[in-house]
């Protein structure tokens, strides 16, 4: 849903600009609080294995696909806060270095794609998380539903700020319907994704979930046929924490995989947006937007001069995982010396 330049008018993307930039300040002040020992390392993780889902478009209706928007995702792993954080910074990424998403349209697309995702999964996730077991199935079912509404929820936020500032003269009922028609269908895609990681990562190393906090599973002891909760041991001592090493690790090799080699088999179809826009003569005036970062050797994701479509997209893929760790990683550390600094703790 990377909105292009020439979608919004300038001082509707301006004023989107304005509140990303107040979005993403007021998010690094709160990210002090949620960047811990544990959370501080994998901030930049969730950043890259965002970026690399993003390339894996799946084909949801003919002549459409869909992909990854990661608002959910992020918040559910490493909180609120840090979630828009993690999104900025990949949108931040793809617009500068691979041309996708206009830069002039970078607020709209942070506001959207960002904001409205992790806020929208983040208050669901909170909610179903007080109705459903304290269990890790209840986390992942409460992930489930949290990403498949966080992605329509953005395409009626693209919506409004269209009905407020698009170029062209299309009739807003239309638009809704048709983006909120295929949202919905991305949204499943989202969903099943964004379940899936946020289990796999509950499987090996629930301390890790920033969503699972406070996660508890009494233990069951079958009484006379019935299963009753036993009686609590007395507490034991702290075990010292673990290093999430072994995590990071296995998900940096995940993203390169997914970026470098499965991307390949991607969808082409346009996705969402681009099918509604293309329909609905949303991108009219669109074409006479050059993107400002056309000339990127990464434009359009593939490394100039590399004749192999194959391993000019894996190379591109590769090396957008490993700038968006770097700069994600960079910057999570940042804010979590700068907490340290404010409190006085070790980092």
């Amino acid at each position: 849903m990377h909105v292009p330049d020439g979608f919004i008018n300038a001082p509707v993307s301006a004023a989107a600009g304005v509140a990303a930039a107040a979005a993403v300040a007021v998010s690094l002040r709160g990210a002090r609080k949620e960047l811990d020992e544990k959370v501080a390392p994998l901030a930049g993780l969730v950043a890259a294995f965002v970026f690399a889902v993003q390339m894996l478009n799946f084909p949801v209706a003919a002549g459409t696909s869909g992909h990854l928007l990661g608002g959910a995702l992020a918040a559910v792993l490493v909180g609120p806060w840090t979630g828009v954080l993690c999104i900025a910074v990949v949108l931040l990424m793809q617009g500068v270095l691979f041309a996708d998403g206009g830069l002039t349209a970078l607020g709209v697309n942070i506001t959207v794609m960002g904001l409205v995702t992790v806020v929208v999964a983040h208050l669901l996730f909170r909610g179903l998380r007080l109705v459903l077991p304290r269990t890790r199935g209840g986390v992942t079912a409460a992930t489930f539903v949290a990403a498949l509404v966080s992605v329509p929820a953005s395409a009626a936020a693209f919506t409004l700020i269209y009905a407020v500032g698009g170029t062209t003269d299309v009739p807003i009922g239309k638009v809704l319907t048709a983006m909120l028609g295929v949202h919905v269908l991305i949204g499943i895609g989202e969903a099943v994704i964004t379940a899936l990681t946020v289990g796999a990562v509950l499987a090996v190393r629930p301390d890790l979930v920033h969503g699972a906090r406070g996660l508890t599973a009494p233990l069951k002891l079958r009484v006379d046929g019935e299963l009753v909760d036993a009686a609590p041991a007395e507490t034991p001592a702290a075990p010292a924490p673990k290093s999430p090493k072994k995590v990071w690790i296995g998900g940096v090799v995940t993203a390169l995989v997914l970026a470098g080699v499965v991307s390949f088999y991607a969808s082409a179809s346009p996705d969402g947006l681009e099918k509604v826009a293309a329909d609905q003569g949303i991108d009219a005036k669109a074409e006479e937007y050059e993107h400002a970062t056309a000339d990127s050797p990464l434009a359009d994701y593939g490394v100039r001069g590399v004749d192999s479509a194959r391993l000019s997209g894996g190379l591109a893929g590769v090396i957008g995982v490993g700038v968006t760790l770097a700069v994600g990683t960079g910057a999570f550390w940042a804010v979590r010396r700068r907490r340290a600094a404010e409190t006085g703790a070790r980092v």
